[in-house]
């Protein structure tokens, strides 16, 4: 048979990942599965049987997956191991993932890109902490076709009571993660009963080997037949030409679409696609595939930035909750700061709160904890220096997944769960309902080529309670402690220590002795709660008439701002 096809007419693929508690046996069943299917060579086979026998062990199928020597010796998978596996219906890339709790760090890496798992159950020992550990692995990277392997088999004379039981219980721990099990077998990866053929000594089971369950697994849709995402990595200038340059993380992208550059929200047309080589030019590129684009609009953009089209745009949220894993050295604690990169994205960010850590022993989740040690799974909010744009990781996996940086190591990884979605205004702040402009943190300065005061944008545009905000910039300086009184959208901000503490509607603001501001930054010279209801009142009854008497009175434009001298290159 020649299996199924993908479009382009080749085989199709399938990546899986084979997980569990260490010693229950999933490289031995992998081995087994390869073996008794005829996909190893016999060269493979002939040098395990040589290590082996230099080491004074028995052969092992499971040594036929194992990279080093060094691990055959230990006897534990250190790292996840992918092999290329074919059967009449498809082709699938295997992944071994590592068991032992040390190597967690590489199955998360090896299973990412995993569209089904086969949790592998010892059938004597049952559900054990890395298996229920993996599972929970497994629901964070969004994998939902499940099937469990009840191996060892015959150590407990292929008792059904025992399958079943076994079966009991890992359903009851995969349902606490919101997961199920597609299919069940058992077998025994040593002995070869069920993996391939079925086995005479378990004529009770009714359901596919090992190998017919593999070709019962759906193939998820491809990343290319996803909405666009495409991650900038750099943006090249050559001559004339302006190149977006990026890694396709899905969809497709081709000469005359319309595409909006996120977070800054930019539409454009892409008017080709540039290639090193004439003969590589192409009129389209797709998921899995480098490109530059060329656009016919001239927008500032920057690595981080995600193309996509223009109807199916990604979230922009500074304020993200997240699952994330946590490998870290040192405990994760509310308020601590760290690197976040989430596709080519970099910003800094802040642990805000953690709403509850999961034990991934008992799922039992606790409330508020001070800290998440090592190889602990926590529920957290994130707060970002800078909105990017990103997607709920059940929705995009690309654009929402993310690792978090502790100095130079990888410390945590996690998935995006909710974001707040702050694209509604473009400069100012938010919480709930209340919404304000302000340029504040806009930098002044004059502009020497075009002899003219211009301004340019932040980086950061919008804020929210919490938030941290940049008292010193090129052309402005605020103490740790100011309010803001936005007259034309008639609210307060107040800073404390340097972040927003509080927001309310302007008629609700009373003077606290604390300096002001108005939205544009200049200061208001108010010392009283009289003088704030007269300025008040002055700047409701605001016209083009009397604004400039209002500003002369009210305003002083040399404590907060100054103009420094640019020109059109001028950057922040």
């Amino acid at each position: 048979m020649a299996g199924d096809m993908t479009e382009g007419g080749a085989r199709e693929k399938l990546k899986l990942v084979f997980t569990g508690h260490v010693d229950h046996g999933k490289s031995t069943v992998i081995g087994r599965l390869l073996f008794d299917a005829g996909s190893l060579n016999d060269g493979a086979v002939a040098k395990v049987r040589r290590i082996a026998a230099e080491t004074g062990q028995p052969f092992e199928f499971a040594h036929l997956l194992d990279a080093f020597e060094e691990e055959q010796k230990q006897g534990i998978t250190i790292d996840t191991t992918q092999l290329q596996f074919r059967t009449e219906k498809r082709d699938y890339v295997i992944i071994d993932a590592p068991g032992h709790k040390e190597f967690l760090k590489n199955m998360i890496s090896g299973a990412s890109d995993a569209e089904a798992a086969f949790l592998v159950v010892d059938a004597e020992r049952g559900v054990e902490e890395q298996s229920r550990r993996h599972a929970h692995m497994l629901s964070l990277l969004g994998i939902r076709q499940i099937g469990l392997v009840v191996n060892k088999m015959d150590l407990v004379r292929y008792d059904r009571k025992v399958f079943e039981s076994v079966g009991r219980e890992a359903s009851e721990c995969l349902a606490g993660l919101g997961l199920e099990i597609n299919s069940r077998i058992p077998l025994s990866g040593l002995k070869g009963e069920n993996v391939v053929r079925p086995s005479t000594r378990m004529p009770w089971h009714r359901g596919p080997t090992l190998a017919g369950a593999l070709d019962g697994l759906k193939k998820s849709t491809s990343p290319a037949g996803r909405g666009l995402r495409l991650p900038l990595q750099a943006v090249y200038k050559f001559d004339d030409r302006r190149i977006l340059a990026g890694r396709v993380e899905s969809g497709r992208v081709k000469i005359g679409d319309r595409v909006l550059i996120s977070p800054g929200r930019k539409t454009a047309t892409v008017t080709s696609l540039a290639a090193w080589l004439d003969k590589d030019l192409k009129d389209e590129a797709s998921a899995g595939e480098s490109v530059g684009l060329m656009i016919n609009e001239e927008f500032f953009h920057r690595r981080g930035d995600v193309v996509s089209l223009e109807d199916d745009p990604p979230l922009i949220s500074d304020r993200i909750k997240a699952s994330v894993f946590w490998m870290g050295r040192t405990p994760l604690k509310p308020r601590g700061r760290y690197k976040l990169k989430l596709a080519s994205a970099e910003v800094e960010a802040e642990i805000s709160e953690i709403d509850n850590l999961i034990d991934s022993s008992t799922l039992a989740l606790a409330p508020k904890p001070a800290r998440v040690g090592f190889n602990e799974v926590a529920q957290v909010e994130i707060r970002l220096q800078r909105p990017l744009a990103l997607d709920l990781f059940s929705r995009h996996q690309g654009t929402g997944r993310f690792v978090l940086v502790d100095g130079h190591d990888v410390a945590g990884g996690g998935i995006v769960t909710w974001a707040e979605e702050r694209s509604d205004i473009k400069f100012g702040f938010v919480h709930g309902e209340l919404k304000a402009r302000c340029e504040i943190f806009e930098e002044y300065y004059y502009n020497v080529d075009e002899m003219s005061v211009s301004k340019a944008a932040p980086e950061r545009p919008l804020y929210t309670l919490g938030d941290r905000v940049p008292l010193t910039g090129a052309s402005y300086r605020y103490p740790e402690l100011f309010d803001i009184v936005i007259f034309r959208d008639r609210m307060a901000v107040l800073v404390r220590d340097g972040r927003v503490a509080g927001m309310l509607p302007l008629g609700e603001y009373s003077y606290q002795g604390a300096p002001l501001v108005n939205g544009r930054g200049f200061g208001v010279l108010v010392r009283s709660q009289d003088d704030w209801l007269k300025a008040r009142a002055d700047f409701e009854a605001l016209t083009p008439a009397n604004e400039s008497e209002l500003a002369r009175r009210w305003l002083d434009f040399n404590t907060y701002r100054r103009i420094v001298i640019g020109g059109n290159d001028f950057q922040i």
